[in-house]
């Protein structure tokens, strides 16, 4: 076990953290960039498109964030037509969000680069190593949840 007391260690693994999140979105951030968006807009795709017909509000929970800071990012997807808010059929408060054709397209496209990524790195370290990045991620999405659930 690294001794993350240790400023080495620990820059170390920042380090190497920082740099495999920058590797995991530097292709979709070009993307993006060329429609002139942004990580935050690809969250809210990601999250469309793991969870179809999602709700404003459980976006908000997902996303962790004030209802005033999804709102331009979201409109911006809209008016775009990349994603689509419709009322739904069960409570007329409640608005459901989806893709047009355009943004499924779009978000594809940005999860098939990083699906290639991973799938070339995973290959490359083997299943242990994947099993055990895959343990870590888990972890550090089990706290963040339990510090938002406080």
């Amino acid at each position: 076990m690294p001794d993350l007391k240790n400023p080495t260690v620990q820059q170390q693994a920042m380090e190497a953290f920082f740099f495999g999140y920058q590797a995991f979105t530097a292709k979709p951030d070009e993307i993006l960039a060329r429609r002139e968006l942004s990580r935050v807009h690809h969250r809210i795709l990601f999250f469309i498109a793991k969870y179809p017909d999602l709700s404003v509000k459980e976006l908000l929970t997902y996303l962790g964030v004030s209802k005033q800071a999804l709102n331009t990012p979201l409109r911006q997807l809209m008016e775009m037509h990349l994603v689509e808010s419709v009322v739904a059929a069960d409570d007329k408060r409640k608005r459901l969000l989806s893709f047009t054709p355009e943004g499924a397209k779009l978000e594809k496209a940005l999860r098939r680069e990083q699906a290639r990524l991973l799938e070339r790195v995973f290959d490359e370290v083997g299943a242990q190593a994947v099993e055990n990045w895959l343990s870590v991620n888990q972890a550090l999405g089990r706290i963040r949840q339990a510090e938002h659930s406080d």
